[in-house]
């Protein structure tokens, strides 16, 4: 078995130092696994929640935006978001699925950049049972409001960052 070897590209601002990378790296199977993508994904939700806020880029043509997001579930086997249908967020989400999200832990030291592609829901029972799971977005949404989009990740790559160790990244 040979050893892999990643660049630190996420550490500070030293020079990239090749380290060895203990987990295989995304690039090093062609396939992963439901059961891996499963556990990667539930590892970035967890991530998520401890971070309270997460920012997502979209794009308006060639301009980006970035918004601060505070929900995402894990629902039948997907990581969704939430937002409102008449939000610009929205509109951009729709014209391009592409998106990154970055999240900082309060410590101030580790972060989270998650990309791939949006795909909307309209399934009743996806949003009923996300709003179940926030019950303070109830007073601004209804699962049947013809507003509220709840949008999954597919294609999803999260890449786990530290001042302190290497970048590490995962598929789900």
């Amino acid at each position: 078995m040979g050893v892999l070897l990643t660049m630190a590209a996420c550490t500070n601002n030293k020079p990239a130092e090749a380290v060895e990378n203990p987990e295989p790296s995304v690039e090093a199977t062609d396939t992963t696994s439901e059961q891996t993508k499963q556990k990667n994904m539930e590892e970035v939700q967890a991530f998520l929640k401890e971070c309270n806020a997460f920012f997502i880029a979209t794009v308006d043509g060639d301009q980006p935006h970035v918004r601060p997001f505070g929900v995402s579930e894990i629902i039948d086997g997907r990581l969704y978001i939430m937002t409102g249908k008449v939000k610009d967020v929205y509109k951009q989400m729709a014209a391009n699925g592409k998106f990154e999200i970055c999240a900082l832990k309060p410590s101030g030291s580790e972060w989270i950049r998650i990309s791939g592609t949006l795909v909307n829901d309209e399934t009743l029972a996806v949003k009923e049972e996300f709003l179940n799971r926030n019950e303070s977005l109830k007073s601004m949404y209804k699962a049947d409001d013809d507003n509220m989009a709840v949008l999954y990740i597919t294609e999803g790559t999260a890449r786990f960052c530290s001042f302190t160790a290497s970048e590490r990244k995962v598929k789900f």
